[in-house]
Formats: structure tokens, C-alpha cells, sequence
């Protein structure tokens, strides 16, 4: 696990920024580096012990036995504590960068590295570049699970390792890069190809400073000996076809040798030590220069051998190499296909020479190289530059060109694919042509799938509300906000820490809430959602923008989002109208914690609207968002459709500098729709939008409506906390002037930036705001009125406020206790020093008693919240408030709180 101050770290910020990602490509480039070295000097050390016992041993007795008791400790190695290590390891990287559930880690690593040192010292001929990538590759998965990040991210630092490790075997840093954009992950975008570009880079260099090099080559002899003239181009293709023809033959001889191992039915450790044996029984045999396969290389290179050693030497490595790869040996196929392009090349080259008189045998070993290496990977540009790389020989780019993709193109005719792909489908893992499946995982963002409003706690109240709000609600978590910025979670298994920690229920929440959530943003992929969830064995996870909270993802959402792909489920029934189109809209600065929605529409009403928004704006630290909606004929198009907008553009500017006195941010937009509601609706899901302010006439009628169809709609679909104001007729006796008139916003006076004073209204502006009345019934809904008091009752002068509950006369004595916890909540916790009584009242019904109590004592305006099974329901069953609202001439504001979805 990783240590907890990285913890910390890395939960709140799990995304990998550029900075992050360079430092793990550096840091990876510098484990590569080492893990290469150790296997070139490991398996030197030792294979230089083996040819040195050789010479003083019988070899043919020496070798055999050092072959079979080193290839059964690597095989038992690999089977016991990681199976993943067996064979070249590039088609188990290749898997895992095609997301399938390949382990690499540093365990992987660990053991890839001692075996392969092992497998190479036992004399069986492979190379040890394969599993140097596949260090590499494991190393750096290993370091992403210490720093979580996307998976995305996780490739990318994989392939990066690989890169890196190549780079590292091969002291070529260009060919490690080269490599991962042609063979592995085939993506060129920045972040991939810079971290690929850094740890290929610090692989190579390392390694060279620490005397790792791949090919101990005496640059001074093949540099002075390679030459190349136009007329010989013939006599390099005739390489290329032979190199394609005989790479061709290998790759299929490889798929043969691993099926026919198969069919033995016996353990790896068994397979290995079996082609040990062989192997040193042949090298036994062999000359003595056989006996190393690095020395061959050299040998030929440096033209000391006859076309009859090197025709040897190639049918010897090319029998060697199927016998040892088939048996799931620890090692891989770059060394072996250098090797048999250089003898084959040697061989071309020898004759031209002997015949033509014009090239130099060297050159055309250089060249077979590249070229064998080309058709056996299906990597042309990579095998140019690593022969070029190794060599810095310019005179050799041609020639290699020429032979590499000759090769390449003979090759793929005859055995078309990836032979690391070809090696995975023989293990039943298929990465080519996948079926056409929408991937949901990829496709779907967490905006798609999150619940977009969330039930919180604030981190000021204490353990014993939190309680109570467990023990009201099915959630088994919530999200801990202060000043509507998240700053914890808490669940239930928190919750324990109350009782072993014996705090008083008057202890904050902060207490006990698990501080710095990790948190997505809701542009992060379903997939990136999961692997958190995972990674973090947490089962729910909040999305936010900066810090401010705008939704929730839990396992329910992503299996609903599954379940719905798979069903192919719609989740919207019948024709949709046409998206809304936005013809003006200005931007403030996005500072807020949340957004506030105010529909404009009535020039006579919106003055009103916007002063109880900015009200609210500003006690919550909200933006305001304007909108003015502009309705068109369902024949034409609203995209296309011209309309014009001088006068809705003149209220919303109004707007914008009514939100310059006040300091509030302002936002505003113009939409052309068929459909009010659908325009609302989509302004609400694209703005993140918090909480909606709107007016109402007060009855409707559209029969089947209860509040009227824009109303109802928008009550039926938005998530978010919803406040629906029917403004009310003061009477003449309260109005100094009863010929009042309407001022125009701008002329509205800004809020006081104390805490909560009060806006003192124009004695020319109706409606009063002076007298409140609050019915509870100790509903979620009532905690939201009562949340919003405090910001609504700056509108008054002098606002005095009565709580009231209706009983009927049945009851000897009513229950007090909810009305005392709501004066405790506005006095403690919102700091309300507005008057603020507590009286209920008797009657046979809650309509009639509130309409009776608001005639009676002239209450200016009435705060009601609905029950938990929302406005509509309630007002079908005719037990809410739309018919107190219609019962009554005062201003009535309708709270709904927020609804997960």
C-alpha cells in the first residue's frame, strides 16, 4: 500500500497532470536502465562462467547439465511465483496496453528479471531484450499502482517502461520510441509519445554510462569496411525476399514448436530443462565460438568467418531458436533474429563479393540484421533504426531501408499479422478486430451517469444530526460540504468512530468525516470512474467542479448504466423536441459555489424575481443565471429560425448591471425553442444549475395541471432544489403611495455586504416582505425552507417570522419539538437575529387553518415546503400547497429540495 501522506495526495488530485507524467517517465527511465543492466551483467556473469567451464570441463558433458538444471530452476521459478514471466514477455505487455486483464507488476518484474538471467546463463538461444520491455513495462505498472491514475494514464506509463526498457537493451533510445508508436500502443498524441520520448531517452543513456550495451560492436572496423554503391540495390533486394521468406518460415516454425510442446502434456520447469538439454548437447558439439552467442555475433560481424561457419551458424541458431522459444523459456526473439539476419546477410554478401568484387560481406551482415528483424517482428522503421543506432553508420541507412522493407512486405504476404498477436490468439486472447460493441465504459462520461443532485451535510452540524440524517435516509454515505465546497465525506462505518472514541453528540461532524474524497470531474470516463471505485474500495464517488459539488456516481449508477446498454433501453419515450438554440448569452466570472436559475419573462414580474435571487445568490455564494426564452413554430427550425431579441437583450443587461451592484456574478443567455420546458430543462443540465427560481400565477387553466405545463413539467424532470414564487397583491393600507409604480432594476438599490441586513424596499415597490409565516410538518422539505430563510427575509424591514404547526382538535397538545429544533437551526446555525416566534394552531385541516391564519393576521408572505413525495403528488392528493397558494392574496414560495435521480 502506499504510504499515507501519498495517499492524501493522490486524492485529491488523481488525474495526472503533464508535471506528474514526466516524473514518472523520468523515474521509469532510470528503473529500466538499471533492470537492463543487471540482466546483460547477470546473465554475462554467468554465461561467461559456463563458457569458461566448458574449456575445462567435458563440454560434452558440462554443457548439457548446465542447460538442463538452470532451464528447470528458471521454469520453476516462473510456474511458482509468477507464470506471467514465461516467454518473450512482449506479447503479455501488447495484451495488457489492449486493456486485457494481463497481470504486469513488480512481482512479474522480479521474476522476469532472475529467470531470464538464469534461462540466457543455461546457453539456450534466446535474447534478453523481450524480457527487458517486459521489465520495463512491469515496472512501471507496479509504480502506477503506488500513484492511481486513469487507465488511460496507466498505459500510457506501461508502454513508456517498455520503451524504455528496449532503449535501454539496445543503447537506442529513438528505436525504444519507434517501438511503442509502431508495435505496442500505436498512438502519437503529446502525452504518449513525450513520456515515451523522456524514458526511452533516461533508458538509454543510463544504461550506456553504466556499460550496458547491447552490442559490444568494433564501430571502428565496420565503419571503415561498410560501403554501398547504387548497383548493388539488386543484390539487397535479393536479401529482403530471402530474409521475408525465411522470417516467414520462422514465425510459423515458432507457432509449431509452442503446439507441439503443447501436446506433451508436461510442466513448464520440464519444457525448459528439456531444451537445455538439447540445446547444450548440440552446442557441444558445435565449434567453440558457438558457445557464445554475443562472441557469434562479433565473429560475423567482423568478417572473420567463411560462408560454409556462417551457413552453419544460421541453420544452428534457426533450429536453437524454435527448440528453446516453443518451451515457454524466459527469453526473447530480438537476439536470435539479429543474429540470423547477420549470417544470412553475411552469406549474400560473401557471394557478391566473391562474384561482383563490389560491396563489403560486413555491410550486408548490418543489413540482413535490420532486415531478418523487420520480417520476424513486423517492425520495419524500428529495426532500421536500431541496427542504424547501434552502428552510427550513415552508409547504412539505404541498405537497411531497402532490405527492412522488402522483408516486411514478403513477410506479411505470406504470414500476414503481428506475430505477437499471433502468439497471444494461441493462448486464447484475441486483440485484432474486436467486436463492434458500443463500449460503455469508454463512451459514457460521468456526467451521463451521475445522480446530479446530492443529499449533504454540513460540516458545522453535529454527530448527532448526522445521525438522525442516517437514520432519516437509505444513503450509507454523504458528502460533507462547508460553504458549499466539499471538503469530506462520511459514512456509516464513521460513524462508529463516535462511539469508540466516546464524543459528545454536540461534536462537529469535521470530526469524524474522512477529509480530501477522491473526486472526479464530469468529463472522466465511466472507466475511470470504476478503476477509482476499485482502486479505493469506496462505493460512491462525487463529482465536482473545482470543489464545488455537482453530482454523485455509486456502483448502482454504473451497473444501471450497463444494464441499459446491454438492454438497449431508451430512456426518453416518444418524439423529443428539437434542442433549444442559444442566440445571445454573455459570461461573469465563474467564482461561485453554485449556480442559481432565474427564468425571465414579465418585465412586471422579474424586478421582484431577481431581488429574491440575489438574495439568495448571495447568502449561498451562488451565480445567477438568466434566462429569457423565445418560442418558435415546431415548423421551423430553432437554429434557423430568425427572431429578434433587442428587448429580451435590454432585461437581461438590466440584469447583468443590477449583478454589478450587488457583486454577484451574473450570467445570461437567450434560447430559441419549440418548448419552454425543454429549454429550462436543458439550461439546468448544461450550467450545472443548483437551484431554480421561478414565478407562478397562482392557478392554471390547463386541465390536467396543477401548477400549468411549463411548472409541472419542469417540477416533473429537474433534480435540482426548485423555488416556485407566486408574488402577492399588497393591500392599499400597507402602501404609502397606493399609485405606485415599477421601477426598473438598475435603479434597485445593491444588497449591504454585512452579514444578513435588511434590503430596505422602495415604498413604491409591492410586494411586502415583511411578515413571514412558516408551516412545518417536519418534512426534508421543510429543512429546505427553513435553509432558505435567512436569505429570503433581507428583503423585509424588520421582518418578524412565526412557525407555525396546524393539529387538529383532537389532539390535547401538539408536538413542539419540531418547531423549537427550527428555531435552534436559524438562530445557531444561520445567525438570524430577525424576530422569531413559535405558535400552532388548531384546525380540521392544514389548508384551511393556514388560509385562515394568513387572512387573519395579515402575513405578507408564506414559506412552504412539500413532503417527500414531491409537489405534484401532493397536490393531486390535494393535502398541499397549491391550494393555499390560490386560497390566498399574499406572496407564496414553494421549496422543493433537491431529488436524486
Amino acid at each position: 500500500m502506499p504510504p499515507p501522506f501519498l495517499n492524501q495526495y493522490i486524492r485529491t488530485v488523481w488525474q495526472p497532470r503533464k508535471g506528474l507524467a514526466i516524473a514518472e517517465a523520468c523515474v521509469i527511465g532510470l528503473v529500466a536502465a538499471f533492470s537492463a543492466v543487471c540482466l546483460k551483467f547477470g546473465s554475462g556473469w554467468l554465461g561467461t562462467w559456463r563458457v569458461h567451464g566448458s574449456h575445462i570441463l567435458p563440454a560434452w558433458l558440462f554443457l548439457p547439465a548446465i542447460g538442463l538444471g538452470f532451464g528447470l530452476l528458471a521454469g520453476i521459478l516462473v510456474e511458482r511465483l509468477a507464470p506471467e514471466a514465461s516467454g518473450s514477455g512482449i506479447p503479455q505487455v501488447k495484451a495488457s496496453l489492449a486493456n486485457v486483464p494481463v497481470k504486469l507488476s513488480w512481482r512479474v518484474a522480479l521474476v522476469k528479471l532472475f529467470s531470464a538471467i538464469i534461462t540466457l546463463a543455461s546457453g539456450i538461444t534466446l535474447g534478453r531484450q523481450g524480457p527487458t520491455v517486459q521489465v520495463g513495462a512491469a515496472l512501471a505498472a507496479g509504480m502506477s499502482r503506488w500513484v492511481p491514475t486513469s487507465p488511460d494514464h496507466r498505459r500510457q506509463m506501461i508502454a513508456a517502461g517498455a520503451g524504455a526498457g528496449l532503449a535501454a537493451a539496445f543503447n537506442a533510445p529513438i528505436a525504444g520510441v519507434l517501438f511503442v508508436i509502431e508495435e505496442l500502443l500505436q498512438d502519437l498524441s503529446g502525452l504518449t509519445l513525450g513520456t515515451a520520448i523522456i524514458a526511452s531517452f533516461i533508458g538509454g543513456v543510463v544504461s550506456r554510462l553504466l556499460g550496458g550495451r547491447s552490442l559490444l560492436l568494433n564501430l571502428e572496423l565496420t565503419q571503415s569496411s561498410s560501403s554501398f554503391s547504387i548497383v548493388e540495390i539488386p543484390f539487397y533486394l535479393i536479401l529482403g525476399v530471402l530474409a521475408g521468406l525465411l522470417a516467414a518460415l520462422f514465425n510459423w516454425g515458432l507457432i509449431k514448436s509452442i503446439q507441439i510442446y503443447r501436446s506433451f502434456h508436461i510442466s513448464l520447469p520440464l519444457r525448459i530443462a528439456l531444451a537445455g538439454f538439447i540445446s547444450g548437447i548440440v552446442v557441444a558439439i558445435l565449434p567453440a565460438s558457438f558457445r557464445d552467442n554475443t562472441g557469434l555475433r562479433e565473429f560475423v560481424l567482423a568478417g572473420e568467418a567463411n560462408a560454409p561457419v556462417a551457413a552453419i551458424a544460421f541453420f544452428a541458431q534457426f533450429i536453437l531458436t524454435l527448440l528453446a522459444f516453443g518451451s515457454g523459456a524466459p527469453g526473447g526473439l530480438f537476439a536470435p533474429s539479429l543474429i540470423l539476419g547477420s549470417c544470412l546477410g553475411y552469406i549474400i554478401g560473401v557471394f557478391e563479393f566473391h562474384f561482383f568484387g563490389l560491396g563489403s560481406p560486413t555491410t550486408y551482415a548490418l543489413a540482413g540484421m535490420g532486415a531478418f528483424f523487420s520480417a520476424v517482428s513486423k517492425v520495419p522503421i524500428t529495426a532500421i533504426v536500431i541496427v542504424f543506432e547501434m552502428t552510427t553508420d550513415f552508409n547504412l541507412v539505404l541498405p537497411l531501408m531497402v532490405g527492412s522493407v522488402t522483408s516486411y512486405l514478403v513477410a506479411d504476404k505470406l504470414m500476414p499479422g503481428s506475430l505477437y498477436t499471433k502468439l497471444l490468439q494461441l493462448s486464447g486472447i484475441s486483440i485484432e478486430n474486436p467486436v463492434p460493441v458500443e463500449d460503455t465504459l469508454t463512451n459514457l462520461t460521468a456526467k451521463d451517469v451521475m445522480q446530479r443532485r446530492v443529499e449533504t451535510l454540513d460540516a458545522q452540524i453535529s454527530v448527532e444530526e448526522a445521525v438522525q440524517s442516517f437514520s432519516r435516509s437509505h444513503h450509507r454515505g454523504f458528502p460533507v460540504v462547508e460553504e458549499n465546497k466539499l471538503v469530506g465525506i462520511v459514512t456509516q462505518t464513521d460513524l462508529l468512530k463516535i462511539r469508540d472514541r466516546n464524543l459528545a453528540k454536540d461534536t462537529p461532524l469535521r470530526e469524524i468525516m474522512t477529509p480530501q474524497p477522491v473526486t472526479v470531474t464530469p468529463i472522466h470516463s465511466l472507466g475511470n470512474v470504476l478503476y477509482l471505485l476499485d482502486r479505493h474500495q469506496i462505493s460512491r464517488l462525487p463529482v465536482v467542479e473545482g470543489r464545488r459539488i455537482i453530482g454523485i456516481i455509486t456502483r448502482a449508477d454504473i451497473i444501471r448504466a450497463e444494464a441499459d446498454s446491454l438492454n438497449c433501453k431508451i430512456r426518453e419515450h416518444g418524439p423529443q423536441p428539437e434542442p433549444s438554440y442559444v442566440v445571445y448569452q454573455t459570461r461573469s466570472p465563474s467564482i461561485g459555489r453554485g449556480r442559481l436559475l432565474v427564468p425571465v419573462a414579465n418585465p412586471e414580474t422579474a424586478a421582484t424575481l431577481l431581488r429574491m435571487a440575489a438574495a439568495i445568490a448571495r447568502d449561498r455564494h451562488y451565480e445567477i443565471e438568466c434566462l429569457q426564452v423565445i418560442i418558435v413554430s415546431r415548423q421551423s427550425s430553432p437554429a434557423e429560425t430568425p427572431v429578434r431579441t433587442t428587448k429580451s437583450r435590454r432585461l437581461l443587461r438590466d440584469a447583468e448591471a443590477l449583478g454589478k451592484k450587488w457583486k454577484i456574478p451574473v450570467h445570461t443567455q437567450i434560447r430559441v425553442t419549440h418548448d419552454i420546458a425543454h429549454a429550462i430543462l436543458e439550461t439546468i443540465k448544461e450550467r450545472h444549475i443548483d437551484l431554480i427560481l421561478m414565478g407562478w400565477k397562482g392557478n392554471t387553466s390547463t386541465p390536467g395541471r396543477i401548477f400549468g405545463d411549463v411548472v409541472d413539467t419542469v417540477i416533473r424532470q429537474a433534480s435540482c432544489e426548485i423555488v416556485l414564487v407566486k408574488l402577492g397583491k399588497t393591500p392599499k393600507s400597507r402602501v404609502k403611495n397606493p399609485e405606485f409604480r415599477l421601477l426598473p432594476i438598475s435603479s434597485i438599490p445593491p444588497l449591504s455586504l454585512s452579514p444578513h441586513p435588511p434590503i430596505s424596499p422602495s415604498p413604491l415597490r409591492p410586494p411586502q416582505f415583511n411578515r413571514w409565516l412558516i408551516p412545518m410538518a417536519g418534512g426534508p422539505n421543510a429543512r429546505a425552507a427553513i435553509k432558505l430563510l435567512p436569505a429570503l427575509v433581507t428583503l423585509g424591514n424588520d421582518p418578524k417570522i412565526r412557525l407555525t404547526r396546524v393539529f387538529k382538535p383532537s389532539e390535547s397538545e401538539p408536538d413542539m419539538r419540531i418547531l423549537e429544533e427550527a428555531i435552534r437551526i436559524l438562530i445557531r446555525r444561520h445567525r438570524l437575529s430577525s424576530t422569531v416566534v413559535a405558535a400552532p394552531v388548531k384546525a380540521d385541516s392544514v389548508t384551511e387553518g393556514i388560509i385562515n391564519l394568513v387572512k387573519t393576521e395579515n402575513y405578507d408572505v408564506v414559506v412552504l415546503g412539500a413532503s417527500r413525495e414531491g409537489l405534484l403528488q401532493q397536490a393531486i392528493k390535494g393535502n398541499i400547497p397549491e391550494a393555499i397558494a390560490s386560497g390566498v392574496d399574499s406572496t407564496v414560495i414553494l421549496v422543493r429540495g433537491a431529488i436524486n435521480t
